[in-house]
């Protein structure tokens, strides 16, 4: 290309009137790194074949001594100032004021729910290591990742879920954390999964977890801490249940139908479909790991079974049923046994739960799981550690909130302020300025007007705000060290001294 720079006109190949040779020129002059970015405008600025208008983009081009690629800087034809999709990302959310009131009250209540359990709050990075996630093939979880290679040639993830970076970081403390752990977070989690109602590609997720607990006390204790923020969201048992059952009753049902022990991920993730998938589907996902059919219809039945006393009659391995009657027994001394069912079927998909799993579901079958949680007794060994009796739960965001308006009890969260301030001489706005300052110090929400703006503004803006003041900075009451108060909800003014506020 000759030195110096040129004007060309590129026509979208795809209506492109070029003759051929010049075309492919064009083609590849814009195929190089540097001007990929152009050629992507290009193509996606084409409008339909059928309406064969032409896309015109016009760039300089500017060679360099050794001949290599271009660089290229557009013209002002409109093209830098093409507009963007201000939509966020797929599966992703904004979060403007109204939604994020939203978010802050329902967070909100996670951590005062967790304050009267006594637990502590952490966090982690949101991107760690990929191996973190990467456990057993055939997971689901590990083909939903958002990872990649970071500029240090690291393989790193956003991370899917949050108990694994709860197990590092107990790996990481070691002795120095003495147990019981009660831990609990609030993050969020990112996973590339077909979109439904509740589901995202991005979640924000309340986990708690106890660390050292042997017995399925510290799972009664879990599963109260959720039914404790339903009641104090106004959910009840008639609008949510608990379906519970353990892995050891799928482990001690394989063994009884004569399935390998190697295909107990394999079987957890296709009886984890469920109600998602027909039967039939269930029976030849089973049948395809080379499972005898009959075998396959042995553990169908077994795991569709709803009642302990129906399991205890077919199941030959009594130790897994133990736990499960303990666990109703103190969910009855607690209160919450009207919340709980038992459904062989739940197993959960993650393949780290070793005991007790459970799941809550609304009643009217309209939602996906609301929460799901269990015993991984054996997580950290798998990433390195020393294995610690373990159990928590993950809660998300989008769901409960689904519920809630389904139910009618997501509460109206309008903006409220308690004072808006408002000079209205311009010369007084520095005296506004320590008056809102003065408020403010005394745990006052004030507004202060930072500009010229009319009265009948101001008392429009103070009541798009809610708010329940109005303190007027005026010459002749400030003379007297006094401002004008109006309480807007019952229209009474006076004259407040600076100190009285």
């Amino acid at each position: 290309m000759p030195a110096g720079s040129a004007a060309l006109a590129l026509l979208c190949p795809r209506v492109c009137a070029f003759p051929s040779s010049l075309g492919r020129n064009l083609f590849s002059l814009f195929d190089s790194p540097v001007s990929r970015p152009l050629r992507r405008l290009c193509f996606s600025s084409c409008p339909s074949s059928s309406s064969r208008q032409r896309v015109t983009a016009v760039c300089n081009f500017s060679s360099y001594s050794d001949g290599g690629a271009a660089v290229m800087d557009m013209e002002n034809n409109g093209l830098e100032n093409m507009a963007i999709d201000v939509n966020p990302p797929k599966g992703t959310r904004d979060f403007p004021p109204e939604e994020m009131r939203i978010r802050s009250w329902l967070f909100q209540n996670f951590r005062e729910v967790s304050r009267l359990f006594a637990f502590e709050e952490v966090d982690f990075p949101v991107l760690e290591s990929e191996a973190l996630f990467i456990r057993k093939a055939g997971e689901e979880i590990t083909e939903q990742l958002y990872s990649f290679e970071d500029k240090g040639g690291r393989r790193v993830a956003l991370r899917p879920e949050l108990t694994p970076s709860l197990a590092r970081l107990i790996i990481q403390k070691g002795k120095a954390v003495s147990l019981p752990i009660k831990w609990f977070t609030i993050g969020q989690c990112w996973r590339y999964e077909r979109m439904t109602r509740g589901r995202r590609r991005e979640h924000y997720q309340w986990n708690m977890d106890v660390i050292g607990i042997t017995e399925v006390t510290a799972e009664a204790e879990l599963i109260f801490a959720i039914v404790t923020l339903f009641k104090q969201l106004g959910i009840t048992s008639s609008d949510v249940g608990f379906k519970v059952s353990s892995r050891k009753v799928l482990q001690a049902a394989m063994q009884q139908c004569s399935i390998s022990e190697h295909l107990f991920t394999k079987v957890c993730i296709t009886i984890d479909k469920i109600g998602k998938m027909e039967m039939d589907e269930i029976e030849k996902d089973l049948a395809s790991s080379g499972i005898p059919m009959e075998s396959v219809k042995t553990l169908l039945h077994i795991v569709s079974l709803k009642t302990i006393s129906e399991l205890e009659e077919v199941l030959s391995d009594q130790n897994a049923i133990v736990e499960l009657r303990q666990l109703f027994s103190l969910a009855e001394h607690y209160g919450y046994l009207q919340w709980i069912e038992f459904d062989a079927s739940v197993v959960r998909g993650l393949a780290y739960y070793t005991g007790i799993v459970f799941e809550a579901f609304d009643r009217d079958g309209k939602l996906r799981a609301i929460c799901g949680g269990g015993r991984y007794d054996r997580l950290l060994s798998t990433l390195g550690g020393e294995d610690l009796p373990a159990c928590g739960f993950g809660f998300g965001d989008a769901v409960i909130v689904e519920l809630l308006k389904e139910k009618g009890l997501l509460p109206a969260l309008p903006l409220m302020v308690d004072d808006i301030v408002f000079a209205i001489d311009g010369a007084l706005q520095q005296m506004a300025a320590t008056v809102a300052s003065t408020l403010r110090q005394k745990g006052q929400k004030v507004d202060l007007v930072l500009e010229r703006k009319k009265l009948k503004w101001v008392f429009k803006h103070a009541e798009r705000i809610n708010a329940s003041r109005l303190i007027l900075i005026g010459e002749s009451e400030w003379q007297q060290g006094m401002v004008r108060v109006k309480n807007l909800s019952t229209r009474e003014e006076s004259n407040v001294k600076l100190d009285d506020l």
